[in-house]
């Protein structure tokens, strides 16, 4: 793209008043390499989000430094890619990731150069994915050194590939989902030429990581524009690639009275929209997944309507191994199969015992099903009785545990001579429900009632 565009940047003047504590530790860093004579730039996102007048969550600098001078430099230093010229160098609580320009051979496994040669800004810059990713910014000299338009890309809210875009894809195939990700945090489109090369290279998409295309994913829905990520993954193809079973969805009919929105991927879309702007990642797979059985138990009954018997149970068994085949953590998957487990259980909670409802309501995953029961009702035929019933009733059991201490414990049943078996978790329970439902109030009244209610007999 020719000469790098310098232009004196008010970014900094703009915010030396109020500046971060980490951007201060990162400008003495970078003010330390340039006292020993060695270029210092910031690079990367950082950059984008300054010019973007928003707060980096993170600094990266970019060195004329080899990999050594920097680790000799730095009294705080460990090498995570030595042989790429990465150092991390820790500064009080902050850590930076501090790289030597470099130009990169060819890549044969869709992530890693065959060899890296350390050079100049320029090539450096001709290696990064995107061009609003590829600008660098000079904190001594104040100045943005753009080799590559990322400023104009910015000002136009493109996401644009650094050369040819299929060549970058094929260096890493993870850029792909990059390029969805910026677009969506960002609310970017994607440039044509780019677009057509992610539309063409979605299929290879596995060759990279789960763990990989995961945290992307994760980013991709946490953002409130998450719809739009929705969109550009179905439309780009990746979608299919790395959720085949999200894909089965399109087409899935659903009876018209409950779900006039239309079929299962178009429900599962709209409810994406209907959520708050922050989420939990279960909460956030829950409602992906939470139909994803219903293409499997689609059936039509002799009425002519359709059915889906048993999807909440496949479709935990179903969210466990697509959550596992993504390297989601254990607790993650355990919190999100449990919600998808349950979801249908919502339509049930005015007709529960008052024991059932508070036990039901005691789970550690309620409050993320409670807003999961809402969306999908939202998402559909828009009857939100039963969570405003909910509502109502956690507001009345506010002022108490809604799972209280037990009025009596399982030594009590030992000291009337019980003996710990089936019958002990019997007892123990049935005292629990009448707790729950008022009947029992006093440890006194407890004891009194399984004296009377259980004989002799019981004990053994």
């Amino acid at each position: 793209m020719g000469a790098a565009a310098r232009t004196p940047s008010r970014i900094a003047a703009m915010k030396e008043s109020n500046r971060s504590p980490m951007e201060e530790a990162a400008r003495k860093v970078a003010a330390r390499l340039r006292e020993h004579r060695h270029i210092a730039y910031f690079a990367g996102g950082c950059v984008r989000d300054m010019v973007c007048r928003l707060a980096p969550k993170d600094y990266d600098i970019a060195t004329d430094a080899r990999p050594e001078v920097v680790q000799g430099l730095f009294p705080r230093t460990y090498a995570v890619g030595a042989h790429f010229g990465v150092i991390i160098v820790l500064d009080n609580d902050f850590q930076f990731e501090v790289a030597t320009f470099r130009s990169d051979e060819a890549y044969i496994d869709g992530r890693h150069p065959t060899a890296v040669h350390f050079s100049s800004p320029k090539e450096d810059a001709q290696r990064r994915d995107f061009t609003i990713n590829g600008i660098f910014y000079d904190p001594v000299a104040e100045e943005v050194i753009d080799f590559v338009g990322g400023r104009a890309d910015i000002a136009a809210k493109l996401v644009r590939a650094i050369g040819d875009p299929a060549q970058r894809f094929a260096e890493d195939r993870l850029r792909m989902l990059r390029a969805v990700r910026f677009a969506t945090v960002l609310d970017y489109q994607i440039d044509a030429k780019t677009w057509d090369a992610l539309v063409a290279s979605a299929v290879s998409i596995n060759e990279i990581s789960a763990e990989r295309i995961r945290d992307e994913l994760v980013r991709i829905f946490l953002s409130p524009n998450r719809g739009r990520g929705w969109d550009l993954l179905e439309a780009s193809g990746l979608m299919r690639a790395i959720l085949p079973e999200i894909e089965a969805m399109k087409g899935c009919e659903q009876p018209e009275q409950f779900h006039p929105e239309g079929d299962v991927f178009k429900h599962t879309r709209l409810m994406l929209d209907f959520l708050p702007e922050k989420v939990s990642v279960p909460l956030l797979f829950a409602v992906l997944f939470h139909d994803v059985a219903k293409p499997r138990t689609a059936t039509v009954d002799e009425t002519g309507r359709i059915r889906f018997s048993g999807h909440d149970r496949l479709g935990a068994e179903m969210t466990e191994e697509i959550m596992r085949r993504l390297r989601f953590s254990g607790a993650e998957i355990e919190t999100t199969v449990e919600m998808v487990r349950q979801h249908m259980v919502f339509k049930d909670v005015p007709k529960m015992r008052v024991a059932k409802l508070k036990r039901f309501m005691a789970r550690p995953t309620f409050e993320d099903e409670l807003e999961l029961h809402r969306v999908d009702c939202q998402g559909s035929h828009r009857m939100l009785d039963n969570y405003e019933f909910l509502l109502r009733k956690r507001e009345e059991f506010a002022n108490e545990p809604i799972i209280p201490p037990p009025l009596v414990r399982g030594d009590d049943l030992i000291a009337f001579g019980f003996k710990p078996g089936p019958k002990f978790g019997e007892i123990l329970e049935a005292v629990e429900t009448r707790q729950l439902e008022g009947t029992l109030r006093t440890r006194e009244e407890a004891l009194e009632w399984v004296k009377r209610e259980y004989s002799l007999e019981d004990k053994h």
